[in-house]
């Protein structure tokens, strides 16, 4: 039963993923990456992960959400672009991301009601937090400080290119 879950749920990340890519309004794709990341989430789960994909639902899925809000607000379009952003949400537009989300939640609740049998299982064991810990400030200590410094990198490029000059000749 677990095998069937972990197909349907690896087809909707897929699915999702590709609606991501060739998307062309930047809406129905931010809705389609969070239907892949909660389903990349339900394969953590199914593999016996369930602290990295509780990691994926509450990092990345709410980050991503609040990240778009963020460049809303910081970028102020104005009135003319909630009028067109109210036409980009329609019912066709919904579809989709609708499908999939509740595809999810029906493998969810089959999965919850077959119960879980250790050999069907794909993971053979539980990963802890504490085993997450130790993997990765001893194993991937210098691969975990390598992505701290590219974060901060990244986090001052963003500063930069989002400074606006003021009144003043100022930036932010």
């Amino acid at each position: 039963m677990m095998i069937y879950a972990f197909y349907l749920v690896a087809l909707v990340a897929i699915i999702a993923s590709y609606k991501v890519v060739t998307g062309t309004n930047p809406v129905h794709a931010l809705l389609n990456l969070v239907v892949s990341l909660l389903a990349v989430a339900g394969l953590f789960f199914i593999m016996g992960a369930p602290f990295a994909g509780a990691l994926e639902i509450l990092v990345y899925a709410g980050a991503i959400l609040v990240l778009f809000v963020f460049v809303v607000m910081m970028l102020n379009l104005g009135q003319s672009t909630q009028i067109q952003e109210k036409s980009w949400i329609n019912s066709k537009a919904l579809a989709v991301p609708f499908f999939l989300s509740s595809s999810l939640l029906v493998i969810l609740m089959v999965s919850m009601v077959a119960g879980v049998d250790s050999t069907l299982a794909l993971g053979t064991q539980v990963v802890t937090p504490k085993a997450v810990g130790i993997s990765l400030f001893d194993t991937y200590l210098l691969l975990v400080e390598f992505a701290s410094a590219l974060l901060l990198a990244a986090l001052i490029g963003a500063y930069h290119l989002a400074k606006r000059p003021t009144d003043d000749g100022e930036g932010i």
